[in-house]
């Protein structure tokens, strides 16, 4: 089996093609391999968002269903990852559009976590996320049993 620059040097190989295409080489550049890379930084964004969501679903149940554990550093956390996710959607706009599937994804996650992390039982926290993307994203929401 050959080896190329690809296989054997990743970041040559990219400087070399970004040389290449911005020379308007195409013929010499590797297609393939540059819309596999592409395609890939395309479902890193997603899984950065699910990632992000995730964090933050999982502080919200917490401040949620432990509120006499409710501290800074959560609150700290919550806006954090709230500031990170508004700035990855302002981003990545197009992510918007894979927002419920996104959810869907890290709240089950999230869900788990909190179970570990509080020693609730899981059947205490709704079976689906209860927030809607205005709430999640928004600084002045903060979830209370009477917002379930």
């Amino acid at each position: 089996m050959s080896t190329t620059l690809y296989d054997e040097d990743f970041y040559a190989w990219a400087n070399e093609q970004a040389r290449l295409l911005r020379e308007g080489n195409l013929t010499q550049a590797d297609i393939a391999h540059i819309a596999e890379e592409i395609e890939s930084m395309g479902k890193a964004e997603k899984r950065e968002l699910v990632s992000r969501l995730q964090v933050l679903l999982m502080h919200l149940l917490k401040w949620q269903y432990q509120p006499d554990r409710r501290g800074v550093r959560w609150e700290v956390t919550i806006g954090n990852q709230r500031d990170a996710l508004v700035d990855h959607l302002t981003d990545n706009p197009s992510l918007k559009a894979r927002f419920p599937e996104a959810v869907a994804r890290a709240y089950r996650a999230a869900r788990g976590e909190a179970r570990v992390e509080t020693g609730l039982p899981e059947a205490i926290f709704p079976p689906a996320c209860p927030w809607t993307l205005a709430q999640i994203t928004n600084e002045d929401f903060w979830p209370d049993l009477s917002s379930s």
